[in-house]
C-alpha cells in the first residue's frame, strides 16, 4: 500500500495546482468557492460508500462483475439518486450563502454547474469503486485496504477538476 499511497499524495498536488492555476475564474466567481470543498469531499465520499458495499458484497460470497447483476445496478442507482439529491441541495444553498457574502451567480447557472459537475463526478466514482474493486480481487488484496484510500484520493483530483471544467464551460 506505501508506494500507492505516495502516487496518490503526489498525484493530490496536482488538484491543488489546478485551483492554482484558476484561481482569477473562483476570484471572480466567490460564489464557486462554496462548492469546491463539498465538491471535492462529496465525490470521495460517494466512491467509499460503493467501494464499501462492493467490498461486503465480495466477502460475502454475493458479488458477480456482471452486467446481470441485480444488486451491483441498485447500489448504483442508489448512489447516483443521492448525488443527484446533494449536488441540487448544494446549488441552493451555495446561491443563498453567495447572497449573503458576495455577489451571487444566476441560480440557474449555479445549479447546472452544482448537479453537473456532480453527476459526472458521481459517474466516475461509481467506475473508479467498481474498477478498483475488480482489481483488487484480482491481485489477491483485500478491497477494505486498497480500494477506499485510492478511490477518495483520486475522487477528490477528480472533484477540483470535473467542477472547474464545467464551471469553464458554463461560465
Amino acid at each position: 500500500m506505501f508506494p500507492i499511497l505516495i502516487a496518490l499524495s503526489v498525484l493530490e498536488m496536482g488538484s491543488g495546482y489546478v485551483l492554482e492555476s484558476l484561481e482569477a475564474t473562483y476570484l471572480d466567481n466567490p460564489t464557486l468557492l462554496i462548492l469546491v470543498p463539498v465538491m471535492i469531499g462529496m465525490g470521495g465520499n460517494l466512491g467509499a460508500i460503493l467501494s464499501s458495499r462492493l467490498s461486503t458484497r465480495l466477502h460475502l460470497g454475493t458479488l458477480e462483475f456482471s452486467a446481470r447483476d441485480e444488486q451491483l445496478w441498485t447500489s448504483i442507482a442508489a448512489i447516483m439518486l443521492l448525488a443527484a439529491t446533494v449536488f441540487s441541495a448544494l446549488g441552493v444553498a451555495a446561491w443563498g450563502l453567495g447572497r449573503l457574502v458576495a455577489e451571487p451567480m444566476a441560480l440557474a447557472d449555479l445549479l447546472v454547474i452544482s448537479v453537473g459537475s456532480g453527476m459526472l463526478l458521481a459517474v466516475l466514482a461509481v467506475i473508479l469503486s467498481v474498477a478498483a474493486t475488480y482489481v483488487s480481487y484480482q491481485q489477491g488484496l483485500d478491497p477494505d485496504d486498497t480500494t477506499i484510500p485510492v478511490v477518495t484520493n483520486v475522487c477528490d483530483i477528480l472533484g477540483v477538476v470535473v467542477l472547474s471544467a464545467v464551471a469553464i464551460a458554463v461560465l
